[in-house]
């Protein structure tokens, strides 16, 4: 995990590219509609009726299925030999997990949580392998998915090496309130911990208590019936 201190002087602002709705239409404009995908998946395909703090599968399990996300937030979270826990993902409706059953390997890299009540499709591996090789719309939808992830972890493996702790967590709530979408952003982030950001952003939850409140202080952010991000937070992203 980085140090708060950024690794080089140069500077560098990862582009705010969010997850999240990334699979709700593949580039032929064909809506993803996860009940019609159950109908066709068959036995394959099942919907789940997540709890907060639920547990979908855990790293080290033999990964088996692809999980898309219908309603709520999934976290991602890794652990060290040491036991210090890292969140490398907080996902929402319209993207998928659990990618790794289609590799080698078979085995979860991460742990999926559910935080807060969630609906979930799990598609088992030989469903998902079907439809794949059989629906080229669905294929498109997913190997987009595929990319954008692939783009979203490069960008914020450049944001952990040469930015700054304060610099990441404006980052992070920035695309937790969804800036940077082509619809319009969302005012108000999940509720989240200043524990579960800390270990998104890889410092301590006394350092992200610190610049919260200096954010707060700027009119960055706001407290009323949740969290609001205003726009102006991206100041924090871009300075030098």
């Amino acid at each position: 995990m980085a140090h708060d201190s950024p690794l080089s002087e140069r500077p560098y602002t990862a582009i705010l590219r969010p997850l999240g709705g990334m699979a709700e239409k593949s580039t032929r404009g064909t809506p993803f509609n996860p009940t019609t995908f159950l109908i066709q998946a068959g036995n394959g395909g099942t919907t789940l009726r997540c709890q907060k703090d639920q547990i979908l599968f855990v790293h080290g399990d033999e990964a088996n299925a692809v999980f898309y996300i219908v309603e709520g937030w999934v976290k991602l979270t890794v652990v060290s030999t040491h036991g210090k826990e890292a969140v490398v993902a907080l996902l929402e409706s319209g993207d998928f997990f659990g990618e790794a059953c289609l590799a080698e390997p078979r085995v979860c890299m991460s742990t999926a949580t559910s935080l807060d009540a969630s609906t979930v499709v799990r598609i088992d591996r030989t469903t998902m392998t079907r439809v794949l090789h059989n629906e080229p719309g669905f294929s498109e939808l997913f190997l987009s998915h595929l990319v954008t992830r692939n783009v979203r972890t490069q960008e914020d493996l450049a944001d952990q090496l040469f930015n700054s702790a304060e610099k990441r967590l404006a980052r992070t709530l920035l695309l937790l309130a969804r800036f940077g979408r082509e619809d319009n952003p969302v005012p108000i982030i999940p509720k989240i911990s200043q524990e579960t950001l800390a270990e998104m952003v890889g410092t301590t939850r006394s350092r992200v208590s610190f610049f919260m409140n200096r954010f707060k202080k700027r009119g960055f952010i706001k407290y009323n019936a949740g969290l609001h991000v205003h726009r102006s937070l991206l100041d924090v992203v871009l300075t030098s």
